[in-house]
């Protein structure tokens, strides 16, 4: 396949050779395309996975919930916005979802979760509500990769 000089085209199709034993993986199909909003998708993942086992380990603990967790998950509400406004604009510039609710119902749940989750128990310091933080947190961060898988 011949490669265009365009800047515009998208990459061809590509393939690599591969011999039994060598180690290298065949690839078929189109390059992966990376673009500004793949890194926040992972970060927020991250994030989510860091901040479910902050939590996991304060319901093992048996400790009431720190102000620091709370503060951890505001932290990632934060960037569950970035990254949906992210989502957002890609949507607005052209790049359109194969389901256009369930996008947008991920893009929701993903801005929605964490919020509810600290208002709904913003008195309890009690140890179960870290654990509401974790699940909240994971729930998130599964949200956010739906949202980068459907977009």
């Amino acid at each position: 396949m011949a490669a265009s000089s365009s800047a515009k085209t998208q990459p061809a199709a590509r393939r690599r050779a591969t011999s039994p034993g060598s180690g290298e993986v065949e690839v078929i199909g189109e390059d992966w395309h990376v673009d500004a909003l793949t890194p926040i998708g992972f970060i927020v993942a991250g994030y989510a996975a860091f901040v479910t086992i902050a939590a996991v380990v304060g319901v093992v603990l048996k400790a009431p919930r720190p102000k620091w967790l709370d503060q951890l998950a505001w932290m990632l509400e934060i960037l569950a916005v970035v990254l949906a406004i992210g989502a957002l604009a890609g949507w607005s510039a052209g790049r359109k979802p194969e389901s256009l609710s369930t996008f947008l119902g991920y893009v929701g749940a993903l801005v929605c979760l964490m919020p509810l989750a600290l208002q709904t128990m913003r008195t309890d310091r009690s140890t179960w509500s870290s654990g509401v933080i974790a699940a909240a947190a994971l729930a998130t961060g599964v949200v956010a990769v739906r949202v980068m898988m459907v977009r």
